[in-house]
């Protein structure tokens, strides 16, 4: 993880614990009149562990996921907060943090299928593909591993992992996202779609939703969708050819962190009109939805999804279930911000206040 992101987050708790959170660390916000003052609210910086008492003082983890990328930067330091703040009570935490350059649910099975011959007392995993990923988690616990998910991509609903803390509400997202574009495009044109990741959880469920969204209006219609694998440079290519193929393109869904940034340089280059809806916090998408470039974009909490993820990997690891002590799914934040929210969500998470 890179010095510069570590500190631009750092200086971010600093600041967090001087402010008052807007909303809670979990649940789901789908709030379309967010305030540029409640921008601070879409990451919630202020955490403190709950008041259970692990069963030893060390654990060894490990957690995959499905590609290195700044988004998983951002949940790595929530885990890291976690750890600092077991390690005041005396409690050392240590883990692997591990994902390949490019998604791949084969390297992500071989990780896997690695990890279990660790001493690892939980093994996390973000799930690259639910139908490949699943039944090798199942094999895991029948082996007696305990296995957990995390991030924005859980396992099959009938996958036999313990439990899952992350985003699980990716269809609504998807869904809420897409009715923000069918308004601004006053539910009618022609919409393009890049979904992410073949397989991916969280890239499917939102592109699902934006289709059943665009399905409700008999005037829009879907000319094209692609999978751009979490590639900004593919994306960018992805998004140039829809627009060559339909110059009357009118609006883009963009499923994942990367490719709203493609799909704005491509949008920017061939001087196209079409509105862009996407996710997350990526740098240069919030400067492109500073300048109007990008209509709006669901920000999810990824610095609450590292701590919680932590938290519930502790009480894993001492033999508890889902139930009075955790949930078998934790929830986290999503939260839709517009041009007018960009330039203090630019400010709050990077310390960018370029004019």
């Amino acid at each position: 993880m890179s010095e510069k992101i570590k500190n631009i987050f750092r200086k971010f708790l600093i600041v967090a614990f001087s402010i008052v959170i807007a909303g809670t660390s979990s649940g789901y916000s789908n709030d379309t009149e967010i305030k540029a003052d409640d921008t601070e609210g879409a990451v919630d910086f202020e955490h403190s562990l709950d008041d259970y008492v692990p069963a030893k003082n060390r654990y060894n983890f490990y957690f995959t996921y499905k590609i290195v990328h700044p988004w998983w930067d951002a949940v790595a330091l929530g885990m890291e907060d976690a750890q600092q703040k077991y390690l005041e009570k005396g409690i050392v935490i240590t883990y692997e943090y591990m994902a390949p350059d490019a998604a791949s649910y084969e390297d992500q099975t071989k990780r896997l299928l690695e990890a279990q011959k660790g001493d690892y007392d939980v093994i996390g995993v973000d799930v690259a593909d639910e139908e490949k990923i699943s039944p090798v988690l199942d094999e895991m616990v029948a082996a007696g591993n305990k296995v957990m998910t995390f991030s924005s991509s859980d396992a099959a609903p009938d996958c036999k992992r313990i439990a899952y803390v992350g985003n699980t509400h990716n269809y609504q997202d998807g869904a809420d996202l897409t009715e923000a574009l069918c308004e601004k495009l006053g539910y009618k044109g022609k919409v393009g779609i890049l979904v992410g990741s073949n397989g991916a959880p969280c890239h499917e469920d939102r592109a699902k939703g934006a289709k059943d969204t665009i399905a409700k209006y008999k005037n829009m219609e879907i000319v094209a969708v692609e999978y751009d694998q979490d590639s900004i440079d593919l994306a960018y290519d992805l998004a140039k050819q829809m627009l060559v193929d339909n110059p009357d393109i009118a609006g883009f869904v963009c499923c994942n962190m990367s490719n709203p940034v493609g799909t704005a340089r491509a949008v920017t280059e061939l001087e196209s009109s079409a509105v862009i809806v996407g996710m997350d916090h990526d740098q240069e998408a919030l400067h492109y939805l500073k300048d109007g470039v990008i209509y709006c974009l669901g920000v999810q909490d990824c610095y609450s999804i590292g701590f919680d993820t932590l938290q519930v990997a502790v009480k894993i690891a001492d033999g508890n279930l889902p139930g009075n002590l955790f949930p078998d799914k934790t929830d986290e934040s999503t939260t839709i911000i517009y041009q007018e929210d960009a330039e203090p969500m630019l400010e709050v998470l990077y310390g960018d206040v370029t004019q």
